[in-house]
């Protein structure tokens, strides 16, 4: 059920849990590893994004929704990686290990659940209870993440009791605030030759905390060393929501 390896150190629960016993299993290997909380309740972030999120930070207890962009959802967690927090990522079956160790995410402190299955809702719970941030991607039903909003706010008093974070990529109800992505541009075609070596987008993010207002940043997502990064000085751009184009 568990795999690891020197190519991939994640813990990896490759079939999709089907009863307590599976859940139980994996909260037990988690907790005889190394430490998984960070002993503060705003969790640091990749510094390219502290503009966008409250406080500049992740908030312990916080839910935080990307959209349509995984390369940005695993940015949020480079931070609390880094700080020797541990991570997860369920409901992403295509996300490889090396592309998120080249995010500066720490294998050794990551689980992988890549086909929750029908219990997607409890492996999430499960993993709040010992893990200091999950990224989960909700099932698509009829083009749309639909997540039940009884069983998100229980899971939303759950990440506040535990002082874990949710990040979902995809919709979620009352999210501490939404981050996407309307700009982009790659770098690196000429005149019908050459490689796609790095995107520019436009990151825009709304919270509750800001009045009905935007604040966006240009990032690099990734720049030509695979590194998510801010594009020149930091600035604090505040936009009404009207002006910006889908």
């Amino acid at each position: 059920m568990f795999e690891s390896g020197a190519a991939m150190a994640a813990v990896v629960l490759d079939a999709p849990p089907s009863n307590a016993e599976v859940i139980r299993d994996l909260q037990a290997r988690i907790r005889g590893m190394q430490r998984n909380r960070l002993d503060t309740r705003a969790i640091p972030t990749h510094q390219a994004l502290v503009d966008l999120l409250p406080g500049g930070a992740l908030a312990a207890g916080g839910r935080y929704q990307v959209a349509a962009s995984t390369t940005l959802a695993l940015a949020l967690l480079q931070g609390p990686s880094a700080a020797g927090a541990w991570c997860a990522v369920v409901g992403v079956p295509d996300l490889g290990a090396e592309a998120a160790a080249g995010l500066g995410i720490d294998l050794e402190r990551l689980v992988l659940v890549p086909h929750p299955g029908e219990q997607w809702m409890a492996v999430v719970s499960a993993l709040v209870d010992v893990v200091s941030v999950v990224l989960v991607k909700p099932p698509v039903r009829d083009g749309r993440s639909r997540v039940p909003e009884a069983a998100a706010g229980k899971l939303a008093a759950r990440l506040r009791q535990r002082e874990a974070v949710l990040v979902a990529l995809g919709e979620w109800p009352q999210t501490d605030a939404a981050l996407s992505i309307f700009e982009s541009a790659w770098v690196g075609l000429g005149s019908g030759f050459g490689h796609l070596i790095a995107r520019q987008v436009t990151v825009g993010s709304v919270a509750s905390a800001w009045q009905g207002r935007m604040k966006s940043r240009r990032l690099w997502l990734p720049g030509a060393d695979q590194q998510v990064a801010g594009v020149g000085p930091r600035v604090r751009d505040v936009v009404p929501l009207r002006s910006v184009v889908p």
